[in-house]
């Protein structure tokens, strides 16, 4: 694994070299000390990646540059309550369905894709066997939308929301990570398109993760603006990406307060979004979602 989230997580936890593995323990261990410092939520999401499939259903090397296996999250999941297993399936393996199946046994809440990077369309034929499987199974799909920075973009192409139609007509309830918005300035922005497809569909939902990040914070007005959107957001965190509370939406000294004084970047996630005003229908409805019992 030679990505740029991976010398990010070197970077972040000063791990200036060494195994895979020794990575994988500190992240562990900072990822578990950082939900635990995060008592205002019950439980996160940890989420697998799938590899990058060629177009005849085998591994593509070359391309993956991030994979993280159901099996190494359901570990993580069983040996840590307040961690949830959300599975990755790239619909082009061979197995995909089996996969699929195999990890809702297993107690998956959702299923994670990354389109632009793991190089698949939403919107393919062969995405709908698994789409059926998730509406019977009503296992929510967390998809990404919008810009990407943290990895290689294959086809950035794929990040329209409008890409996902075809899941929400087979009765999929569908979580637009990122609500679309681009990662830097010169990307499409497909918040517009976002806030046009939630209004249409009932099942489709965006999360909030990444949006206190500068480049994407500029989606707050229009999101909290709209009240059928606003009553449709999901919280989520993108941790380890750093949480940087926006100071044009909350202004400029609590902006600082909470960057200065807040090193648990996830609990700052949260205490950004409250100064927001987001309410408490909010904080529920990713439990609603994913049918967690309290």
């Amino acid at each position: 694994m030679n990505s740029l989230m991976f010398r990010f997580l070197r970077w972040r936890f000063w791990l200036p070299g060494g195994k895979d593995e020794r990575v994988e323990r500190a992240v562990e261990a900072k990822l578990a000390e950082t939900i635990a410092g995060t008592e205002m939520i019950d439980a996160a999401v940890v989420l697998a990646f799938d590899a990058v499939y060629d177009r005849d259903g085998n591994f593509d090397a070359a391309n993956t540059h991030l994979y993280v296996t159901n099996d190494y999250v359901m570990e993580l999941a069983a040996r840590h309550p307040k961690m949830l297993f959300g599975a990755s399936v790239n619909p082009y393996r061979k197995d995909a369905l089996a996969e699929l199946e195999r990890c809702v046994s297993r107690g998956a809440v959702l299923l994670k894709w990354l389109p632009v990077v793991q190089n698949f369309n939403p919107a393919d034929e062969r995405c709908f066997p698994l789409y059926e499987a998730l509406a019977h199974h009503r296992l929510p799909l967390l998809c990404h939308t919008g810009g990407e920075q943290a990895l290689p973009v294959l086809n950035a192409a794929y990040a329209d929301p409008a890409l996902l139609v075809p899941a929400l007509r087979h009765g999929v309830t569908v979580i637009a990570a990122h609500c679309g918005t681009r990662s830097h300035r010169g990307e499409p922005d497909y918040t517009p398109a976002f806030i046009r497809l939630v209004r249409e569909y009932e099942n489709l939902y965006g999360d909030t993760s990444a949006l206190c990040l500068p480049t994407r914070s500029y989606a707050f007005a229009a999101l909290l603006a709209d009240d059928v959107v606003r009553n449709k957001l999901v919280h989520g965190s993108d941790w380890p990406i750093i949480s940087l509370p926006p100071a044009s939406r909350i202004g400029w000294l609590p902006a600082l307060r909470l960057f200065l004084t807040e090193g648990n970047w996830m609990r700052r996630d949260v205490l950004t979004k409250r100064r927001l005003g987001f309410d408490d229908a909010y904080w529920q409805r990713a439990a609603k979602l994913l049918r967690l019992n309290r």
